[in-house]
């Protein structure tokens, strides 16, 4: 939901108009996704990515991190119902090509579906969708779980970044925990660190049942994942952020 990997400049808050909540209201969302390829190269994944521009600069992308903290939590539950509505026009091409669709979302956010049965109806007729937590929360899961018990496993998003830390491994069971880019271009400046990119990882997965490597871009980079004990990657290497409308031109398999 928060995430958009075409552009990730700060809105300068100093060249909006004195109303700033005006500014943030009168923003414009459009819907993106990425693919995510498993290291056997089988296509297994795509994220929902959310691109905001507002009209007085409509080529202009606005931070969607600064965006979606502007809002409340009520609108944040519009914007969530809106992705699933977009997803659920793509729910038979998922099934029949075996694949899943993560959806951004932050702590407060995902508690709060517990009181919206809309919501929770939406997600009840939606098995391939995949709520992708934006950093470490620390949320009652077994509560979670028992309240809702059509949400689907959970992901973590950006591990190594902000609050995605350490302590996300044993607080709560994720399904598929994301390594930030960031860690991951940390990690391969050295052999040490290439070398403690394999250990890691291998420590990762033994509290979820994937690692999906983030921000890959080069061949070089996709191949120290498939030679590390990560599930899949996603990245540029791959594809820029598409228009749905190319989701059925997705190569099944990498060459």
């Amino acid at each position: 939901m928060m995430k958009d990997f075409t552009h990730r400049r700060p809105c300068s808050l100093d060249a909006q108009p004195v109303d700033t909540h005006l500014f943030w209201q009168q923003c414009q969302r459009h819907y993106t996704f990425q693919p995510i390829y498993r290291v056997t190269g089988r296509l297994v994944a795509i994220e929902l990515l959310t691109a905001v521009t507002h009209p007085s600069a409509p080529q202009t992308r606005v931070s969607p991190e600064d965006y979606f903290a502007a809002l409340t939590v009520p609108q944040r539950l519009d914007i969530i119902k809106e992705q699933l509505v977009q997803l659920a026009q793509w729910q038979d091409h998922f099934i029949h090509d075996d694949l899943v669709a993560s959806v951004n979302i932050d702590g407060p956010t995902l508690l709060a579906i517990r009181h919206e049965a809309e919501i929770r109806a939406l997600i009840a007729r939606l098995p391939c969708v995949r709520f992708e937590l934006v950093e470490h929360y620390a949320l009652p899961q077994e509560e979670i779980v028992a309240q809702m018990p059509e949400l689907n496993a959970l992901w973590l998003d950006d591990f190594g970044s902000g609050m995605a830390n350490f302590s996300a491994l044993t607080e709560l069971k994720y399904d598929v925990i994301k390594l930030s880019r960031e860690l991951f271009l940390l990690l391969r400046k050295s052999e040490e660190g290439r070398n403690l990119f394999a250990m890691l990882l291998a420590l990762i997965n033994r509290y979820c049942n994937g690692v999906i490597v983030e921000g890959v871009e080069t061949a070089e980079e996709w191949a120290m994942v498939r030679n590390s004990p990560a599930f899949a990657a996603q990245g540029y290497y791959f594809s820029r952020p598409l228009s749905f409308e190319h989701l059925k031109d997705l190569p099944r398999q990498l060459a």
